[in-house]
């Protein structure tokens, strides 16, 4: 018996190693593979159509891997350097207008209103110590300076970002391929009944996706129209303040208002009445509306998860993964809830249907 615990504690010793090898060997492509095992969740039902017709799942992945890169990835390169582009340029242009004086002249615009909340704020705080111009001032620094460190670094990793495009798409087409075999592999090692198992895969891709529409695609609708009514109504780095309405889209509780409500209003203190004015009425009736009408439509009979967890897996995620966190962080917290629910099914066997609301 003693000689049976040591050779099982040999074998768990070995097995920890060489998943610690593994995981050393892996890591380096992680950022790849994750946005292979994205792209493939998102388009595995496009995929399994495309199957039914061409009955070849080589000719199906190479077609869906073509349809990634000149349909979604190429436009997003495309509108990620002009983001990049406009966004720079919005920064030089800011600080010409503060070193030419013109951003005192904005800031020393007296508005009734204003003037009304800080005469009744005086009575609380000190609001002549407060340095408007400077706090701006050192604000318009931080941004420009992280915009280009953030430039600098993609021309720098130019070369290992195209290597890494090539390695996800070169990924992307085995998970289509072979994706439902991996599935099943790893459905052969979960400790649960076939029935149960089924479910909660069914449930994890009905997560995932509904996470994946639902969020990332409605975000992109609201950046798209917030984008194209600042280049309507002339408000410069229309691209660049799209991209951000679309990323704060994304994040449950925030919105694309926190981008158009400021930008009308500063084109009414600017004299653009007009403008402002449609950028409010347009935001509000069109832009956050959208939200309401499409995230339905979107994911109409699927579970999700419950937005004070998403809010906080996306700024987790964005925290460890940067942009790829926006999508990762949701799909972990799908995987987590699963596993919620994989001990709810061996804790209580009884119950057949999980709950991850």
């Amino acid at each position: 018996m003693k000689r049976e615990y040591i050779l099982i504690s040999l074998f768990f010793l070995m097995t920890v190693i060489i998943f610690y090898l593994f995981y050393q060997l892996i890591i380096p492509f992680f950022i790849p593979i994750a946005w292979a095992s994205i792209f493939a969740i998102i388009f595995f039902p496009l995929y399994e159509k495309l199957c039914l017709k061409i009955k070849s799942k080589r000719l199906a992945s190479i077609i869906m891997c073509l349809f990634i890169i000149l349909l979604i990835i190429g436009p997003l390169t495309y509108l990620f350097m002009a983001l990049i582009q406009e966004a720079a340029e919005a920064i030089t242009k800011i600080n010409t207008m503060y070193q030419n004086g013109e951003f005192d002249e904005f800031l020393s615009t007296n508005l009734p209103i204003f003037e009304s909340l800080k005469e009744k704020f005086s009575g609380y705080y000190d609001l002549s110590q407060i340095d408007s111009k400077e706090i701006i001032k050192n604000s318009i620094d931080k941004v420009s300076s992280a915009i280009f460190s953030q430039t600098s670094w993609i021309i720098a990793n130019a070369t290992k970002g195209i290597f890494y495009f090539f390695l996800m798409v070169f990924t992307m087409y085995y998970f289509f391929r072979d994706g439902e075999l991996l599935i099943g592999k790893i459905k052969r090692l979960m400790p649960l009944t076939p029935e149960q198992i089924n479910l909660t895969f069914k449930q994890l891709r009905e997560v995932t996706q509904a996470t994946m529409y639902g969020g990332v695609a409605v975000a992109l609708i609201q950046g798209i129209l917030g984008g194209i009514l600042f280049f309507i109504v002339g408000v410069p780095s229309a691209i660049f303040w799209g991209a951000i309405m679309a990323f704060l889209s994304i994040i449950p509780f925030i919105g694309a208002f926190i981008v158009y409500i400021p930008a009308g209003i500063i084109l009414i203190i600017g004299g653009h009445y007009i403008a402002g004015l449609i950028v409010i009425a347009v935001g509000t009736l069109i832009i956050s509306q959208v939200d309401n009408v499409l995230r339905p439509y979107l994911i109409s009979g699927k579970t999700h998860i419950h937005p004070l967890l998403l809010f906080f897996t996306i700024m987790g995620g964005i925290y460890l993964f940067g942009l790829l966190g926006i999508v990762l962080g949701p799909m972990i917290a799908a995987i987590f809830v699963t596993i919620l629910t994989i001990l709810e099914f061996k804790l209580h066997p009884q119950d057949d249907t999980p709950n991850f609301e």
